[in-house]
């Protein structure tokens, strides 16, 4: 089982972020300009919560309230589950799937670390599969 470290170590951007008292406009322009789902939501170097497309959808426009005057703060995910960079893939992938959340910070000793989504996780095992099938027909071939 591989560490979510090995992850974060493909990114090659830092967690992107918004200040809670930014408008939910301002987050859906930032996530549009970065092509993610989700933001974390941080106030100097302290994790607040995690803001999402789904957030937005559920929270604000299926309300009818206008994303203009809502601050990110309002729809936030608070106190979000949090992984550390020794947390194994497989683990994350099952907290994830439990819960039904598709965006995780890694956090170790307080300071965030990054963020991974489930597409990062299933990129990962794909590739392990892939990997493994191509040592197995090798193997199977010589």
């Amino acid at each position: 089982m591989k560490p979510i470290s090995e992850l974060l170590k493909k990114h090659d951007t830092p967690a992107y972020h918004i200040a809670p008292d930014a408008s939910v406009f301002e987050a859906l322009q930032l996530l549009a300009d970065l092509g993610v789902g989700a933001l974390l939501v941080m106030e100097s170097d302290q994790l607040l919560g995690v803001v999402s497309e789904r957030d937005y959808t559920r929270k604000v426009a299926l309300l009818g309230k206008n994303s203009k005057e809502i601050k990110v703060a309002e729809i936030m995910t608070r106190d979000p589950f949090t992984v550390t960079p020794n947390t194994g893939t497989r683990a994350c992938m099952s907290l994830m799937s439990h819960k039904k959340f598709r965006h995780l910070p890694v956090v170790e000793n307080g300071k965030v670390m990054g963020m991974i989504s489930i597409r990062d996780i299933m990129d990962d095992i794909i590739a392990d599969n892939e990997q493994t099938i191509s040592q197995l027909t090798s193997y199977i071939s010589s």
